[in-house]
This record gives C-alpha cells, sequence and structure tokens, in this order.
C-alpha cells in the first residue's frame, strides 16, 4: 500500500490471503477498484440522465451521433459498433429516442434498403446538455482526486486496455477461456 491507506479491497484481500492466498492477486484488487469505480459513475450518471427519462444505453446513443459531428447523424449498423450495443439493442433504443423526438430516421437515396438515424434539433440541444450535466457531475465526484491522480490513472488505464487487445478499429474482446487442469 504506496500511501499507507487501505480501502475495502485492501480488507478483502487480507481475508482471502488469510483463507485462499493464491485468490489474493493483484488482479483481484484491479477487478474490485474498477468495479466499484464503475458503480459510483453509474450512479452519478444514471442521477442525470434519470431526470429526463433516458438511460445510459439511450445516452451512449445519443452521445455517439453528437460526437459524430454535423449532420450528427450516422447509419443503424454503424450507430451500434460505435455505442458498442447489439443490432436488437439498438433498434430498442431508437424506436424510444423516435418516440420521445430526439432522434429521426431517414431513408438512405443511395441505398433503398439503407437509412440513416438522425439527431433532431431538440437531441442536439438534450445531448449537449446531457453531456454538459454529466461532465460536471463526473467533475464532482473526482473533486478530491488530485489532477496528476487523475492523469497517471486515465493513462495507465490506457495501457491496461491496449494491452487487452483494445484499440482502434478492434474487434470485440473474445471472452478468456480456462486452462484445463491436466
Amino acid at each position: 500500500m504506496p500511501s499507507g491507506k487501505m480501502d475495502h479491497v485492501d480488507e478483502l484481500v487480507a481475508a482471502w490471503r488469510a483463507e485462499l492466498p493464491q485468490a489474493a492477486t493483484v488482479e483481484l484488487e484491479i477487478v474490485k477498484r474498477v468495479a466499484w469505480l464503475k458503480g459510483r459513475l453509474g450512479e452519478v450518471t444514471q442521477s442525470v440522465l434519470g431526470e429526463h427519462g433516458l438511460t445510459y444505453a439511450d445516452f451512449d446513443v445519443l452521445a455517439t451521433l453528437l460526437r459524430s459531428g454535423t449532420p450528427y447523424r450516422l447509419k443503424p449498423s454503424r450507430l451500434a459498433s460505435n455505442s458498442a450495443l447489439t443490432t436488437g439493442g439498438t433498434s430498442n433504443i431508437l424506436q424510444r429516442l423516435t418516440a420521445a423526438g430526439l432522434v429521426e430516421r431517414e431513408p438512405d437515396p443511395a441505398d433503398g434498403r439503407s437509412s440513416w438515424v438522425r439527431l433532431t434539433q431538440e437531441g442536439v440541444r438534450l445531448t449537449g446538455e446531457l453531456v454538459a450535466a454529466t461532465t460536471e457531475a463526473n467533475g464532482v465526484l473526482f473533486g478530491n482526486v488530485p489532477a496528476a491522480t487523475a492523469r497517471a490513472l486515465a493513462d495507465l488505464l490506457r495501457e491496461v486496455v491496449l494491452a487487452l487487445g483494445d484499440g482502434p478499429g478492434a474487434a470485440p474482446p473474445a471472452t478468456p477461456r480456462r486452462r484445463s487442469a491436466g
């Protein structure tokens, strides 16, 4: 423990070390801390989105469209892959967002079998508002973390993510297989 301080994961690891030492690994520490952080970030984000009746998946689709730039439109398949959603899940989200007046579908004049999904003016406005609100909420959550620590964490997490196979154009990671015992 570099800082000399303990968190709940240190207590968990100490318990495993006493009961089953081989389970008390650095990977366990990473998994538990990342899961805790994911939960806190999810709570903060959902508190903002819930005020608008939206889910994180809804927000992910809206934000993906907004960051695609003007005219804020993508093909449904590209939207699904950029949002890390299934095409079926994306379809359900698009139905909800269309009913809410936040996105609309446009036929693709170059391909009669295809369409575009585009943010409406209200979708652009609300998504910008939600991005600002979630950014602010995350800033409050990380308010006690020194800027240098946050930057170091972001850089270290990038190294881990790249080592685990992510990067521009990377395929979704395969589920690790258990080694046979024999």
